[in-house]
């Protein structure tokens, strides 16, 4: 992870860094959890020397996204296990195509099967939610970014799930951007001393982004040289005329109750990004099956 290449950019998500240095912990935790001192039923149901191969199937239309975490969630319970992608990562799948072909010792397979299935379930489900709001915006200017509306511990792999859905990643944690939202507002006494305060901390190591909730706290805002404006909860008349008046002098992003809906409605008024947390905080997976 590393901050932004330019002013009005998002931090750079290293995945290959954070898939060898973060995913193999979180994937070991989600074991453990599982596992506990052993899988009772595989080990009194199943022989020991038993192979089998198995097939990850989907059983709904969607986005796939997370096969690179499913194989390491097998091969961390056994090395042994040989996982093979049949589609790639981001890619289009329709009911009934094998995703992946999963060959090793039969408890194994059966014993990761559940963790396994459940962050393919959900990294599926947000990707494919992705690509649904990123062609509703399509013709447009607008970006679809994610919040950080994710499931504790699972920042990482949810924020992966909305690149390969076709999304970008806003900020990933309170330490790669600046953000200024009414509450830092109101305790730094207004918008103005909020970001003399941001710049007084941390120079110009940070870029810095201001949420504002009105048309006046926007032309508050735009004197000041930050990297990008929120524009929270503002209808599209309004969203046009912050745009009208913003001349393209900073970046703009639309924010808060953003929905299928109304998200083509919201892209048509100009603004460059809209952030929706709905991506993430509400996850619907993609129905997908292990069989053997």
């Amino acid at each position: 992870m590393s901050f932004p290449a330019t002013r009005h950019s998002f931090t750079v998500f290293d995945w290959e860094t954070a898939l060898r240095e973060h995913v193999p912990a979180l994937i070991a935790r989600a074991l453990a959890e599982d596992i506990g001192p052993g899988d009772v039923t595989s080990q009194a149901t199943i022989p020991a020397d038993l192979e089998y191969t198995g097939h990850l199937i989907a059983k709904a239309d969607g986005i796939v996204a997370g096969l690179d975490v499913t194989s390491l969630v097998f091969k961390t319970l056994d090395p042994a296990v040989e996982f093979r992608p049949l589609v790639e990562d981001g890619a289009s799948v329709e009911r009934g195509m094998r995703l992946a072909r999963v060959s090793g010792s039969a408890r194994s397979l059966l014993t990761a099967e559940r963790v396994a299935l459940n962050l393919l379930q959900r990294m599926s489900g947000i990707a494919s939610l992705t690509r649904r709001y990123v062609r509703a915006v399509a013709g447009t200017q607008a970006v679809i970014l994610d919040t950080r509306k994710t499931a504790p511990g699972l920042r990482v792999l949810d924020k992966r799930a909305v690149v390969l859905g076709g999304g970008s990643n806003h900020r990933i944690g309170l330490y790669d951007m600046a953000l200024i939202k009414n509450n830092h507002i109101t305790a730094a006494g207004g918008i103005t001393a909020a970001v003399a305060r941001v710049r007084a901390a941390w120079g110009d190591r940070l870029p810095i982004e201001v949420e504002v909730a009105s048309l006046a706290e926007l032309d508050e805002a735009l004197p000041l040289g930050v990297d990008l404006i929120m524009l929270d909860n503002m209808d599209t008349a309004t969203l046009r005329e912050a745009v009208r008046r913003t001349a393209g002098r900073v970046p703009l992003e639309a924010s808060g109750n953003v929905s299928l809906e109304t998200v083509a409605q919201i892209a048509a008024t100009g603004v460059n990004y809209i952030s929706v947390g709905k991506l993430t905080h509400s996850v619907e997976g993609l129905d997908i099956s292990f069989t053997l």
